[in-house]
């Protein structure tokens, strides 16, 4: 019993709270890989003289299994939705460990001493395949098991706690086992199943359905249900409780606004980007570094993109377009993308966001827009210090004031630099209406939350997912 409710709780990595479910998983997969390369060794020198030098092995097998698992990170097989499809699953599997090959190609060039063979390294990514995916087919038996889920006791059943409703009906939240939804005094009546009304102490409750978080929902918040030593008496014996926008905030990856208190900006334990000086610094460096290693590796890509723009135009109109967009503190800049669309887009002068199917775009535009390869000279921009390789991205000043007058908290996103990819790209596909300006925000109020150089690094892997497979592009 108690290694399963180890497995149900979180752990705290830095700031950020992982399923410790997916810690295990990463470890295990860790040593899977490290094993593979030697078996790969092993098979590859079966009938020769070959010994096994452990000083030479280690080094290899770390930058092996470092370089390949952070390639899995990029083609996200440690997220929760990652498992729930198995042929999808292993299609990122294999993709995250050939992918791999490129950057170990690479590492090998400049330190000949991690070199392995090409028959041992081929070797070696086949056995990786198929031991991860055994792992995995195991572990997707394993989180079936609803005793392997956090139990979580919802304090409210009313229209907040409905908010948990509809988030496990659409996804949004998973692993969780909602024991319970208690009516509390000033609810909204729910006709809904899984409501109870509590004629037992909290904590005598709490301790016959070994409950590992609480979620304070409750409609009223004035609410007299359970005095405030229930509380203390349940967060005392180690439960964990949790207000909504925090309850959100770890399982979703965002910030809920509309359980939102302005109050929690102020009081929230994060929010330093003010006093942050070494780590905007830290943040500058790493982007003008990041862009200078990529413009050499860019500019092929570059001169080819300009050249089928200028075919497709007869050699008519520019290749770059430049519009102005709002950045850090709500100052305008200039961006500059290859032109992926006609030249009189908007020729009445109304600013449009781009929509699916839109017939302005060009047969050569279509094609760099699922590449994302009209936001290459944006690495200028970088440079330049108007961006961040990393961060929410820039909005058109007409839709920020648009968008501010009728969204609360709209303007807080410019609290950080705007970035090429940002947390709401990889969490959230194209969008252009007003609802799904809402629900970017909510990933972008996560990201200046909780920004950091270890959250970039997330954000720059799994964006390698969104440009190889095109998603959310318009």
């Amino acid at each position: 019993m108690g290694t399963v409710k180890f497995f149900r709780h979180s752990t705290k990595l830095f700031k950020y709270y992982i399923p410790t479910e997916f810690v295990v998983l990463a470890v295990i997969e860790f040593m899977v890989l490290i094993s593979s390369l030697y078996l790969a060794f092993e098979i590859r020198y079966w009938n020769s003289a070959w010994q096994f030098n452990y000083e030479d092995f280690i080094p290899k097998a770390l930058v092996f299994a470092i370089v390949m698992q952070l390639c899995l990170v990029a083609f996200g097989i440690y997220q929760r939705q990652a498992g729930r499809f198995l042929n999808l699953l292993m299609l990122r599997i294999a993709s995250g460990l050939l992918l791999g090959l490129i950057p170990l190609g690479v590492s090998y060039y400049f330190v000949p001493s991690f070199f392995l063979g090409r028959g041992t390294l081929i070797i070696a990514v086949l056995i990786s395949c198929v031991l991860i995916s055994v792992v995995r087919l195991f572990y997707r038996q394993i989180v079936k098991e609803h005793s392997m889920w956090t139990r979580v006791l919802v304090l409210g059943a009313g229209k907040r706690a409905r908010c948990i409703r509809d988030a496990r009906a659409t996804g949004e939240i998973r692993g969780l086992n909602i024991v319970a939804y208690v009516a509390m005094p000033g609810d909204e009546d729910d006709d809904s199943g899984n409501t109870i009304r509590l004629d037992i102490p909290l904590i005598e409750y709490v301790e016959e359905q070994d409950i590992d978080e609480i979620v304070i929902a409750v409609d009223d918040r004035r609410s007299k249900g359970f005095s405030t030593k229930d509380l203390i008496e349940c967060k005392m014996s180690g439960i964990n409780i949790l207000d909504m926008v925090t309850f959100f905030e770890r399982r979703a990856g965002k910030v809920r606004l509309d359980v939102l208190n302005p109050s929690w900006f102020y009081l929230s334990d994060s929010f330093q980007i003010g006093s942050g000086m070494f780590r905007r610094i830290r943040k500058r460096v790493v982007d003008i570094m990041v862009a200078l290693m990529l413009l050499p590796l860019a500019l092929p890509f570059m001169l080819i993109v300009s050249v089928a723009i200028l075919i497709e135009s007869g050699f008519r109109g520019s290749i770059l377009y430049s519009q102005t967009r709002v950045k850090q503190d709500g100052v305008p800049f200039k961006i500059y993308k290859f032109r992926s669309m006609v030249t009189d887009a908007e020729k009445d002068g109304v600013a449009r966001w781009a929509s699916k199917n839109d017939s302005r775009i060009t047969r050569v535009g279509m094609v760099i827009r699922k590449g994302r390869l009209d936001e290459l000279p944006q690495l200028f921009n970088v440079l330049k210090g108007d961006m961040s390789f990393v961060g929410p991205r820039p909005e058109r000043p007409e839709f920020v004031k648009q968008l501010a007058d009728r969204i609360p908290f709209y303007e807080e996103r410019h609290r950080v630099k705007p970035g090429l990819t940002g947390w709401a790209q990889i969490c959230y596909s194209y969008g252009d209406t007003e609802e799904d300006s809402i629900e970017k925000l909510q990933y972008d109020l996560y990201y200046v939350k909780n920004y950091s150089l270890l959250l970039d690094l997330l954000i720059l892997l799994q964006t390698a997912e969104v440009v190889m497979l095109g998603k959310g592009a318009q």
